[in-house]
């Protein structure tokens, strides 16, 4: 099985093109994104929170797997980005917030997440302990990129070890790594 045969969600296509139009360069790969539509699938009538929007390619495959009840906030703090994912996703149920999302995580007062995709700097190298308090007991927090990346500043793999060594130290968690995709750990809280 490869790429090829991922099938791909609506609009994903035009999104990466618009993508590459302004020379966006951290988009999730397909992998990623079709574990994230099936992630979203688990959660009926989810809650869900996307830190790091982009363009908008991650926010289509959590789109796809969303049931018609759920509802998604995605926050991005570029709103050149952004301005690509609401191009195409003006739904009642997705709200795309311009926002610094550190800001934004420590000022949220909502009801709590059933799925949290940590895609940016906040929600995973900064304001940890917070973003996971917005997590519902067994609900479902995953990142990417733990694996060395290619548009990884220098020194960055120190950040990604101090992450995971604190993820692991945890007691109110599982979780899973996988070598897989751009490197994934998937947790849920318990």
């Amino acid at each position: 099985m490869n790429d090829n045969s991922i099938v791909l969600p609506k609009f994903y296509s035009e999104i990466k093109s618009d993508s590459e139009k302004i020379s966006f360069s951290m988009p999730s790969d397909l992998q990623t994104g079709s574990f994230l539509r099936t992630l979203s699938a688990t959660k009926k009538n989810g809650h869900f929170l996307e830190l790091g929007t982009g363009t908008g390619l991650s926010l289509a495959w959590m789109i796809e797997g969303m049931s018609e009840n759920s509802n998604l906030i995605s926050i991005d703090n570029s709103s050149e980005y952004q301005n690509i994912a609401k191009k195409y996703f003006q739904k009642s149920n997705i709200s795309l917030i311009c926002d610094d999302a550190e800001k934004w995580i420590l000022e949220y007062k909502g009801k709590k997440f059933d799925l949290i995709f940590a895609d940016a700097w906040p929600g995973k190298y900064a304001v940890l302990e917070e973003t996971l308090q917005l997590l519902n007991p067994g609900g479902i927090y995953l990142i990417d990129d733990m694996l060395p990346q290619k548009n990884w500043p220098a020194n960055h793999d120190k950040n990604v070890e101090k992450l995971v060594q604190e993820l692991e130290s945890r007691t109110d968690i599982q979780l899973t790594k996988m070598c897989w995709s751009t490197g994934l750990i998937l947790i849920t809280k318990i």
